[in-house]
């Protein structure tokens, strides 16, 4: 599950027992070694899309990491791409990529209050909505709206939600738990819960925050036994 170069099992548990800014401080030298980042299999077919609903002139990574998304951004984005998250660590990782043709700024940042007024023509995001609690996304879906120019684009991927009963429902099922029971135990608390990331509601929130929402089916990540699609991008256009 983890490259030689990721973290020990007892770095994991250090890390999960502290806050989320904390946790991604301690974890972020191995952490382009763990499967928490986004594989290059889901990058490279939304980068497809991208290039299709291009090109963008300035592009806005949110939760960015150690980077992995600003560098989607830097294949369909013409003059600047920025990545903003709230550890300090991981934007440090980011920080000593290689350079590109496009420059990329990193800033520090807490994606419920963006320093950024609307200067941006794409912004995307890659696994990072588990951080917000369900009451805190509609203040983060105005946030993104607020920092986009009339008519830019909010992206992310977003994978079909398991089967009930299947291996992969009752693993989420298992780690949505296990932090639950953590976070009743334990302070600070660490906010990871992807199970509440369902489609229909959204879609909905996103609409209520001023975005028109449009589907685009991955194909590169194959189909289900029923023929939908293993995972979509989204792509919210600000009216």
């Amino acid at each position: 599950m983890f490259a030689p170069q990721g973290p020990t099992l007892r770095e994991l548990a250090v890390q999960a027992l502290s806050s989320v800014e904390h946790g991604y401080d301690l974890l972020a030298p191995t952490f382009d070694h763990t499967p928490f980042r986004t594989p290059d299999a889901v990058l490279a077919p939304v980068t497809r899309v991208l290039r299709r609903l291009g090109p963008f002139d300035t592009g806005l990574d949110l939760c960015c990491g150690t980077g992995a998304g600003a560098e989607v951004l830097q294949e369909v984005c013409r003059e600047q791409v920025t990545g903003v998250d709230v550890s300090t660590g991981m934007l440090d990782v980011a920080r000593r990529r290689p350079p590109a043709s496009v420059p990329a700024h990193w800033v520090r940042g807490d994606a419920l209050a963006l320093p950024f007024g609307p200067v941006f023509d794409l912004v995307v995001s890659f696994g990072a909505f588990g951080h917000f609690l369900p009451s805190q996304r509609p203040e983060l879906f105005a946030q993104v709206h607020e920092v986009l120019r009339p008519g830019g684009r909010f992206a992310f991927p977003l994978p079909a939600p398991a089967r009930p009963g299947s291996l992969g429902h009752l693993a989420m099922l298992g780690f949505d738990t296990v932090m639950r029971v953590r976070n009743a135990l334990w302070r600070p608390p660490f906010v990871m819960y992807y199970r509440g990331f369902r489609l229909g509601d959204v879609t909905a929130e996103l609409s209520a925050a001023g975005f028109a929402v449009e589907l685009y089916a991955l194909d590169e990540l194959g189909r289900r036994p029923d023929g939908s699609p293993r995972c979509r991008m989204l792509v919210a256009t600000r009216h």
